[in-house]
């Protein structure tokens, strides 16, 4: 007896599901909070890289446009006479040349010339106070001139001049101390090595204490160097107002860490020595602890890092900067993170309040539900207590429940009585239904109803599994194709089907295996997207049924698997005759289409003689087998006796070794000519005999080639004149038992004593023994009605011999190109046809395969063969074969032994073998009057073939002898 199982203490699911609810309120809310930090701080800082980037942007357009109007300026003064001028008088006459530069550009502050015995020219504009104070200008200057010029005592002498905005003198000065040197500056020596603008790393300058660049260009005369000074306090000023927060810092440093601008760019100056030269800070001097850290820690290819400096999280970027060709910089940006993240603490706070008082509120609403939930699972609990106890009966009518829970779980009850009924119809079909079909429809349809599923169909692979064709359906079908090809079939399978998004539903897919565990085919079931299908063990109990289907598919197979050998072994043997014979080929395709459109026909009608005529589906497929096997039996016939076009024809036309003869005769006819003259006689007189023997030989050659041909009536008259031409003789001078195969050369051997001695003389036309080949006892068909090996029932007469191919024999056939032997091999492919046919196990309902397919050369007057069966014996389905063979045969177009003939002819030929006891004269009525010898020519004849028809002329020719 099983041991009870041991009562623990249980919770109540009302507390259960309050608590639940609770924990996963509280679970949601700190997630979200996480999430929107991290995300709104990943945004944050994303954005303070594009920021960081828009800046390096802005400021370096700003100092492209600061450099560019020095550049412009240094290409016109390149060209201005004050390069070449060797006084000063004549330099200074250019000043307000370079006074309107100087106003153009307000960025310039200087403009001054190098010339190449060391002479210098500077002029400045007087714009700001502190450079006025500097140079102790005179209230009303405008304009500062700096010289330096060489005099002729060798010494240097320095002079300032100061004019007014009107470009007047107002102050000359003397600067003994004033000795500068322009060839020993950077910015000279730069520019004598190249013809393009030269421009200078950034540095004080010395008059002015800015921080700026010069650029500089070698003259076009080559004997000077015109330079500017461009000041950048304009970057300074763009560094300031361009930061993110107010804490942010941003500096452009050269390589060397040199500080070229910044928001004060006046910090940026620190003295170099006692005589007043200053020079730019480096980082490092400059006090700004956030950007020196960020120089240490920046990554090389412009990422955003974080980093600690001063007890501050910050977070900067050092990217590259091109503002100013030639010189390498970068633009360093730092930011402090609780500046950029200040609003995001505020928002986080406010969600972790908003959260808990969310909880607090909805605390009684999950006591409430975990409260109606307890009671609908205690109700469910009862009812399961009763089906443990083997009650299995549900009540018929119940109330729905309010929680969907408890309402799915009365359904599963319902659901799974519904697939128990659901197998056991299954297992009665499959046990109780004997037709294929119905039982996988039937099975199919239970399937479906099992799974719970909304439709389904069985997709079969077809002979060569490159497709799969749906042989069965059931319910929705909108999403289940009606074939596929063998790779989409694989691709279902392997990736469980597909969904139908608008009805919600998706496919899954099934292999259906048999016994073998072989591939058949595939299951598609059309399925809601429901918890219940979408679990594993949907999956695994449908795959466990699908053995059902399997078992329904199999018996299908097996049928299917041996009406496709028949059918194999039918086109087997047609496709061997059309191989064998291009001349048959044809005939083997177009006789079996003939006979079935004939006997559908024939069951279409409703009255007349043939409204009772009725195939079911096993008498249809034997007579279609039939009509495909009908000649099978050629694929043991000779090819050159089946084409046999000429008389003469054995593997060639042997015309051409007659012709050679004649040849011989001609060339006898010359020689004896010849040699006619030279023994004395008259050369009119031999010619005249030459001739007249060659015009015979000619006239009897076209004879005998005519009579080869065969296509008229060969009269006796003209068998005499064959066997006249035929005793004619030639000389043969070659020994004709050279080159032979064995039997060959044991018949010529065997049919004279011994070989003539050569020159020999021998008939132009002869039946020699040699072309007798005689019946040998393992080859002798046994089709004599006496012969003991007959079980078949043959009656057929057997000819003298197996082969006759004497040339006068053959010759004098007098009508067509077949001898009596040449007759008999081919009527033997009926033999064979219906010796191969019964030799085959045939299924009950297919055993009259092999005489309908034997009996189409049997006569309605029993003189046809192989049997010679009478009319009354024929069935039906046998005297439409016989009709359909001798209208194809009459109106085919590719024998090379006849022309084709017109509907016409053939038809009044039809009608003649009807009155002469061949055909059965009320099919061929029917057959006339059903006119499906036009449907027939319209597809298969040439079209100067289909002439004219009086098809009831013809109907009343083909049964004048039977009223007779």
């Amino acid at each position: 007896m099983p041991q009870a199982p041991r009562v623990t203490r249980a919770w109540p699911i009302r507390f259960v599901i309050a608590g639940i609810a609770v924990a996963a309120m509280a679970l949601v809310a700190v997630a979200l909070i996480a999430l929107s930090w991290y995300g709104s701080r990943a945004i944050l800082l994303d954005m303070a890289a594009m920021a960081a980037r828009d800046t390096s942007q802005i400021v370096a357009e700003r100092a492209r446009r600061i450099v560019e109007p020095g550049s412009a300026s240094l290409r016109i003064l390149a060209f201005d006479p004050v390069i070449d001028a060797k006084r000063l008088e004549d330099r200074l006459a250019r000043r307000s040349v370079l006074a309107a530069e100087l106003t153009e550009n307000p960025l310039v502050s200087a403009i001054h010339i190098g010339y190449e015995n060391g002479d210098f020219l500077l002029m400045r504009a007087l714009d700001r106070r502190d450079i006025r104070e500097q140079f102790q200008a005179p209230p009303q200057a405008n304009y500062l001139v700096q010289s330096v010029t060489l005099g002729e005592d060798g010494e240097r002498h320095g002079l300032f001049l100061f004019y007014d905005a009107r470009h007047d003198l107002v102050l000359r000065r003397p600067e003994p101390d004033y000795r500068f040197d322009p060839r020993e500056r950077p910015w000279y020596i730069g520019a004598m090595d190249t013809v393009s603008t030269v421009t200078s790393r950034p540095y004080v300058f010395f008059s002015t204490r800015q921080v700026g660049i010069t650029l500089s260009r070698l003259a076009h005369s080559g004997r000077a160097v015109v330079a500017v000074d461009v000041t950048l306090e304009d970057l300074g000023e763009a560094l300031g107002s361009l930061r993110m927060t107010p804490g942010a810092e941003l500096a452009l440093v050269d390589e060397d860490g040199a500080v070229i601008g910044y928001r004060d760019m006046e910090a940026l100056l620190t003295r170099r020595n006692a005589w007043d030269d200053f020079d730019v800070r480096t980082l490092d001097t400059l006090g700004v602890g956030a950007l020196t850290r960020l120089r240490q820690v920046a990554a090389a290819d412009g990422r955003v890092v974080s980093y600690e400096s001063g007890g501050r999280e910050w977070i900067g970027v050092a990217l590259p900067f091109d503002g100013i060709d030639g010189v390498d910089m970068r633009l360093l940006s730092a930011a402090p993170v609780d500046e950029l993240l200040g609003v995001l603490a505020l928002n986080r706070t406010r969600m972790i309040l908003i959260s808990v008082a969310l909880i607090l509120l909805f605390l009684p609403l999950g006591w409430l539900v975990g409260s109606a939930v307890g009671r609908a699972l205690e109700g469910i609990a009862a009812q399961a207590l009763r089906m443990s106890r083997f009650n299995f009966r549900r009540r018929k009518e119940r109330s729905a429940s309010a929680l969907r829970e408890v309402e799915a779980l009365n359904g599963v009850m319902d659901k799974v009585a519904g697939s128990m009924e659901s197998l056991l119809d299954i297992s009665r079909v499959l046990g109780s239904e004997p037709r294929i079909e119905t039982m996988l429809a039937q099975v199919l349809e239970k399937f479906v109803h099992a799974t719970r599923c909304k439709g389904g169909a069985v997709y079969l692979s077809d002979r060569e599994r490159s497709r799969l064709a749906r042989v069965a359906a059931f319910g929705e079908q909108d999403a289940l194709p009606d074939s596929m090809d063998a790779h989409e079939g694989d691709a279902a399978l392997a990736g469980g089907g597909g969904q139908d998004q608008g009805r919600h539903h998706r496919r899954v897919v099934f292999a259906l295996r048999g016994r073998d565990s072989q591939s058949q085919g595939l299951l598609m079931l059309i399925l809601d997207e429901d918890r219940d299908h979408a679990a594993p063990a949907f999956l695994a109990f449908a795959e466990r049924l699908t053995g059902m289907l399997a078992v329904a598919i199999e018996t299908r197979q097996l049928i299917e698997a041996q009406r496709r050998l028949f059918e194999s072994i039918t086109h087997i043997l047609a496709d061997a005759i059309d191989a064998k014979s291009p001349y048959t080929g044809g005939h083997c395709e177009r006789v079996p289409k003939l006979a079935i459109l004939l006997a559908d026909r024939m069951e279409a009608e409703a009255s007349g003689p043939y409204a009772d005529f009725r195939l079911d589906e096993d008498e249809r497929e034997a007579f279609r087998l039939a009509a495909w096997l009908h000649d099978c039996g050629k694929v043991t016939s000779a090819e050159h006796i089946m084409d046999k076009a000429t008389k003469l024809e054995v593997i060639y036309n042997r015309i051409h070794e007659i012709r050679m003869r004649f040849e011989a005769l001609w060339r006898d006819a010359e020689i004896d000519c010849l040699r006619a003259r030279l023994d004395g006689e008259d050369a009119h007189a031999a010619e005249s005999r030459r001739d007249a023997c060659q015009v015979q030989l000619r006239e009897d050659f076209r004879f005998v080639a005519q009579c080869n041909i065969g296509g008229e009536f060969l009269s006796d008259g003209a068998i005499e004149r064959l066997r006249a031409i035929g005793a004619q003789t030639w000389r043969r001078h070659f020994d004709d038992t050279l080159g032979l195969d064995a039997q060959e050369g044991a018949r010529l051997a065997g049919s004279r004593p011994a070989p003539p001695s050569l020159p020999a003389t021998e008939r132009l036309l002869a039946d020699q023994s040699h072309h007798v080949v005689p019946w040998d006892d393992a080859r002798r068909p046994a089709v004599e009605r006496g012969d003991p090996r007959n079980i078949w029932g043959f009656d057929m007469t057997l000819p003298e011999h197996r082969r006759n191919m004497g040339e006068l024999h053959n010759l004098a056939i007098q009508r067509g190109t077949l001898t009596d032997e040449d007759r008999f091999a081919i009527n033997d492919h009926i033999v064979q046809t219906l010796i191969m046919l019964k030799s085959l196990p045939w299924p009950p309902h297919l055993e009259r395969v092999p005489d309908i397919a034997a009996n189409h050369h049997e006569r309605m007057d029993g003189n046809g063969y192989p049997r010679r069966l009478r009319g009354e014996q024929l069935d039906t389905t046998e005297r439409i074969m016989a009709l359909a063979d001798v209208f194809e045969a009459l109106t085919a177009a590719d024998r090379p032994y006849k022309p084709p003939k017109s509907l016409s002819e053939s038809l009044g030929i039809m009608a003649t073998m009807c009155r002469g006891g061949h055909l059965d004269p009320e099919l061929f009525q029917y057959f006339l009057r059903s006119r499906v010898w036009l449907d027939y020519a319209r597809t298969f004849m040439r079209p100067e073939q289909i002439d004219d028809v009086d098809a009831e002329a013809l109907a009343r020719a083909a049964r004048a002898e039977e009223s007779a």
